[in-house]
Parts: C-alpha cells; structure tokens; sequence
C-alpha cells in the first residue's frame, strides 16, 4: 500500500495571513513576501513528509521561483504596486506541494 502524505493543518492564524496576503486588493509588501517564504523554508528545514510525494519537475519549480523570489528581495529595496500581480503567481508557484495554500490564493492570483 502507497502511503500518500497529506498536509499538516495550517494554524487558523497562518491561514487568515496566507489569505490576506493572496487577496488582489491587499497590498504586498516585501514583509508579506518573507513571511511566506519563511514558511517554505520552515516545512523544507523540517523534511514536511509531503515534499516526499512532490515529483522532482514540481521541486524544481518550486525552488526556482523561491529563489527568483529572494534574489528579487537581495537586488531590489521596494516592491512595486504594479509587481503585485506577478508576486503572488511566484509565491503560488514556490508554495505549491510545499504549503498547503487556501483554495482562494488559486483561484484570486493572476499569473
């Protein structure tokens, strides 16, 4: 028997912020952009169980937008209003199979 691993319950608080944060209307700030890759680092640093299920083109994808995401921060002082939009489909695409996003951080980002 294949045992499939599913998600740790996120913490009420981290969801309510993690929904926040994928609203089109809320503005992102760089904070928001390190709170949520904090926590990807957090459930990798953990070795989460459900990484174990993850194919290795998702894992890929997945660290390449985390790091597009950091070297964003290393080079850039402001995120800008107009980056909103493309912030939020990268932190999607870092979190996704890592975090177990709310259903309403999909469907409300563009990509």
């Amino acid at each position: 028997m294949i045992r499939v691993a599913t998600p740790a319950p996120i913490p009420q608080h981290t969801r309510h912020k993690l929904e926040q944060i994928f609203k089109p209307d809320y503005p992102i700030c760089k904070e928001d952009v390190i709170w949520v890759l904090e926590l990807i680092k957090k459930k990798v640093a953990e070795e989460d169980p459900m990484l174990l299920d993850l194919s290795q083109p998702r894992l890929l994808k997945s660290y390449h937008y985390f790091a597009e995401m950091a070297m964003m921060l290393v080079h850039r002082r402001h995120l800008f209003d107009q980056e909103a939009d493309r912030l939020r489909a990268w932190l999607i695409e870092a979190a996704s199979g890592i975090i177990d996003l709310p259903p309403s951080a999909l469907r409300k980002a563009r990509y």
